[in-house]
């Protein structure tokens, strides 16, 4: 993958953190209580699972958007100035959905005022990060917005980046999980506390959103990397510059 220098400041890298939509099977609706169980007896064939029906929604609800709602959304983009090439990321977090959403629609929509042709990119985000966005907008009420309205589209149509299709180069035989890549490529691992599997705890059960979206900047900022990585922008990773803005939604800002 070769890349212009403004083709790569028009990209968007995403990542989002999902958790179960309660912090207890026993907290949910009537009706989505007997939709879990159907769900759960599937993963149970499919995975030969052993844990109970309650123990599967804490662990596994977090991973289907109609049993789950984001918590987090970290983005990041490349900006060039002069000969150097700084990181910037984003992390966008609450406990309410809605006004998340709502501030994930207000920075992008910037970023592409700013960039008309620009292009997300992720890990695994075309089947998971942006279907998932998408479906919470639409249980939320909110309006997809053009980059996101990819219905009817044939997956050559969609031109949005994924790392993980990039590595397949056409086979789709494995999954290849971010770490993996940037293990490959060289790409120092941050020492955090925490992985994908600890994100439902660290919300529900210790209430620490900082601690999730630190996770997410990083994954955000590795996504870049491995990015690079891959094209022709590969010796602009030891000196890139990596600036983190926090910055939590508002409610009353959303509408």
């Amino acid at each position: 993958m070769n890349f212009t220098a403004d083709q790569l400041s028009a990209v968007l890298f995403i990542d989002i953190e999902t958790v179960p939509c309660a912090p207890l099977f026993s907290q949910i609706s009537p009706g989505l209580q007997e939709h879990w169980l159907h769900k759960a007896r599937y993963i149970k064939n499919a995975n030969a699972e052993s844990a109970t029906d309650e123990e599967l929604f804490s662990e596994r609800a977090g991973i289907y958007s109609e049993f789950a709602k984001i918590v987090c959304i970290g983005l990041g983009c490349l900006v060039k100035k002069e000969k150097e090439w700084n990181l910037l990321l984003k992390s966008i977090h609450g406990d309410d959905e809605f006004a998340l959403l709502n501030s994930f629609n207000d920075a992008v929509k910037k970023f592409a005022d700013n960039h008309r042709n620009f292009r997300f990119c992720g890990h695994n985000i075309k089947e998971f990060d942006i279907p998932f966005i998408c479906r919470r907008m639409m249980i939320n009420g909110i309006p997809l917005p053009p980059y996101l309205d990819l219905g009817g589209k044939r997956p050559w149509e969609v031109s949005h980046i994924d790392t993980l299709e990039q590595w397949k180069f056409g086979d789709h035989k494995h999954f290849t999980s971010l770490g993996l890549l940037a293990e490959i490529f060289g790409i120092p691992s941050p020492k955090d506390d925490i992985d994908g599997s600890m994100v439902a705890d660290v919300y529900w059960k210790e209430q620490n959103l900082e601690r999730i979206a630190k996770y997410c900047s990083q994954d955000v900022a590795t996504a870049a990397k491995v990015l690079l990585s891959m094209s022709n922008y590969r010796n602009i990773i030891p000196e890139m510059e990596i600036i983190n803005t926090q910055t939590p939604p508002s409610p009353e800002g959303a509408s």
